[in-house]
C-alpha cells in the first residue's frame, strides 16, 4: 500500500515501528564529538542507533565520511574524501578502551582514491586495539579494495576476529542499487579472507529492494561456495528521497524462513529479521559459532 502523505513510497507495515529516541543517545555523542570520531550509526541512519548508543555501543566508521561509490541504498555523504586523519586510529582505540567494549565493529566508507584503499589503515587500527585492549573481540566490515588481494591481505594479515564484506543484494540489482560494485569481485573478497585460517567471516544482504526469495537463496549457496562462516539479513529502509526506494516490506515470517535456510546450508550464524543490520547485536555471531 502506497503511503498516502508520500505516493512515492510504500507505507510501512506495524511490525516496523521501532522509535528513535536522542534521550539515550546524548552521552555517546558527546564522547565521540570530544574525541572527533564518525559513527556509521549516524552516518548512514540505523533505525537502531538509539538502542545501541543507550547501551554504549557503536560502529565505527574509519577513513573519513564521504564515500568514493555511488551506492543507490547507502545514506553517506558521496563525492571528494579529504585525506587520511594520521590520530583517528588512537582516538578510535581511546574509544574502545572508555566504552570497555567486548566486541567492536570497525567500517569504512570506500576509498578508491588511495593506492590499498586504506586497507593499512585497517590493519593499523586492529593491531593497536591487539596492543592497548587485547581482551576486545574485533571484527572489521570492510569495502572490496577493488578486489586487490594484496589490500585484503594487508588486512587479514592483522588477525581479527571477523573479516565481514556485504554483498548488499542480489547479482541482477546490482546495476541499480550497487553502482560502481561487482558481485563477483565481492565473492573474491570473502574467498580470499576464508582462506586465512581462523578468522571467521561474514556477509550481509538487505531485503526489500526488489530480489526474490529464490535469488536470495541463490546468494546464500554463493556466500557459502565462497567460504562465509556467518551472514545477516534485515529489511531495507530508505535513508532519504534522494535514495533507492524500498520495493518491498518482508514480513517476519519470511526472515524467518531465510534464517532456516541459511542454517541449513551451514552457516554458523544467522541474524534474520527486519531491523538486522550488519554490526547490530555483532557479539551474537561469535556466540552462535558452532
Amino acid at each position: 500500500m502506497k503511503d498516502a502523505k508520500d505516493p512515492g513510497t510504500l507505507r510501512r507495515p506495524n511490525w516496523l515501528n521501532k522509535k528513535i529516541s536522542i534521550s539515550g543517545c546524548g552521552k555517546m555523542d558527546s564522547m565521540l564529538k570530544e574525541l572527533g570520531l564518525n559513527t556509521v550509526c549516524r552516518e548512514a541512519s540505523c533505525p537502531n542507533i538509539s538502542e545501541c548508543f543507550g547501551k554504549g555501543i557503536a560502529t565505527f566508521l574509519i577513513l573519513g565520511r564521504i564515500c568514493t561509490r555511488g551506492c543507490a541504498f547507502c545514506g553517506v555523504k558521496k563525492g571528494a574524501p579529504l585525506s587520511l586523519d594520521p590520530d583517528e586510529v588512537q582516538r578510535v582505540t581511546k574509544a574502545v578502551i572508555r566504552l570497555k567494549l567486548k566486541h567492536v565493529v570497525i567500517t569504512s566508507v570506500t576509498r578508491d582514491d588511495l593506492s590499498d584503499g586504506g586497507a593499512g589503515e585497517f590493519a593499523r587500527l586492529i593491531r593497536t586495539l591487539r596492543d592497548r585492549s587485547p581482551e576486545t573481540a574485533i571484527e572489521v566490515l570492510v569495502p572490496d579494495f577493488q578486489g586487490d588481494p594484496d589490500a585484503v591481505n594487508t588486512v587479514l594479515q592483522a588477525r581479527p576476529d571477523i573479516f565481514a564484506h556485504n554483498v548488499e543484494t542480489v547479482p541482477r540489482l546490482y546495476p541499480l542499487v550497487r553502482i560502481g560494485a561487482d558481485f563477483e569481485r565481492s565473492l573474491k573478497v570473502l574467498s580470499l579472507a576464508k582462506a586465512a585460517s581462523g578468522i571467521y567471516v561474514k556477509s550481509g544482504i538487505m531485503a526489500g529492494l526488489g530480489e526474490t526469495r529464490e535469488e536470495v537463496l541463490e546468494v546464500m549457496d554463493r556466500l557459502r561456495l565462497s567460504g562465509c562462516d556467518f551472514l545477516s539479513i534485515g529489511q531495507y529502509l530508505r535513508p532519504g528521497k534522494s535514495n533507492y526506494p524500498v520495493q518491498e516490506y518482508i514480513e517476519p515470517n519470511l526472515f524467518a524462513e531465510y534464517e532456516q535456510e541459511a542454517r541449513s546450508r551451514g552457516f554458523s550464524a544467522v541474524e534474520s529479521a527486519p531491523y538486522v543490520r550488519s554490526s547490530y547485536a555483532a557479539s551474537r555471531y561469535l556466540q552462535q559459532k558452532k
